[in-house]
């Protein structure tokens, strides 16, 4: 279960950034931030945040509307960023991933002293000062939350882009590639928001 280990070890404000939607065939890399201004938070978060691929559905949306609640009191700060379909086409998902860790942050308007990556790789070039963390959305609170956040947010745009793309199953696959995703594409093709340098894409193009 995740606690404020890492986050005491530092004098100042540390942010946790990760990001959901690295798989997926299609659609962004979604990346969340989250920084505690204040250990005051409702009790109900600090009691649920862990690996966000070990909560249900149900408890996930539960603990992002807490988070956006925690934001409005003005406890946390929260951002979202996102690199497109076409950015990690051109610059390859890692690189995506951590811009949208970046742009996460810049959302949040966080000015932290450290931040707690997600992860075995540390972004270069971010403007902070980073440190990776394995397995780190178990560990820590803060990027526990923002798994949360990445998650549920990449989640619900999926549901959005299958109203647009219908006949791919991604409200429900978030765009990996199951056999519905690989019907759809027998069926339908390739749409704009399919990643393009994905191997299993290109087999399609072909």
């Amino acid at each position: 279960m995740p606690d404020f280990l890492l986050e005491d070890e530092i004098n100042g404000v540390a942010a946790g950034v990760d990001e959901a939607g690295r798989g997926p065939w299609v659609g962004p890399v979604v990346a969340g931030c989250a920084v505690f201004l204040s250990r005051g938070v409702d009790e109900r978060l600090l009691q649920n945040l862990n690996d966000s691929k070990k909560l249900s559905k149900k408890k996930r949306e539960m603990l992002y509307d807490l988070l956006q609640q925690e934001k409005a009191k003005g406890t946390m700060l929260i951002g979202i960023g996102e690199a497109s379909a076409a950015e990690i086409d051109n610059i390859n998902i890692l690189n995506a991933s951590f811009l949208a860790m970046k742009r996460a942050i810049a959302a949040a308007g966080a000015k932290p002293d450290l931040v707690l990556v997600d992860g075995n790789r540390e972004p270069k070039d971010f403007g902070f000062k980073t440190k990776a963390v394995v397995k780190g959305d178990a560990k820590s609170y803060s990027i526990s939350a923002a798994s949360i956040l990445a998650k549920v947010y990449r989640d619900r745009l999926l549901e959005e882009m299958a109203q647009k793309y219908p006949g791919y199953g991604f409200e429900k696959n978030a765009g990996y590639g199951t056999k519905a995703h690989i019907e759809g594409l027998k069926q339908f093709g390739v749409t704009p928001e399919h990643r393009k340098s994905y191997a299993p894409v290109k087999e399609f193009l072909k």
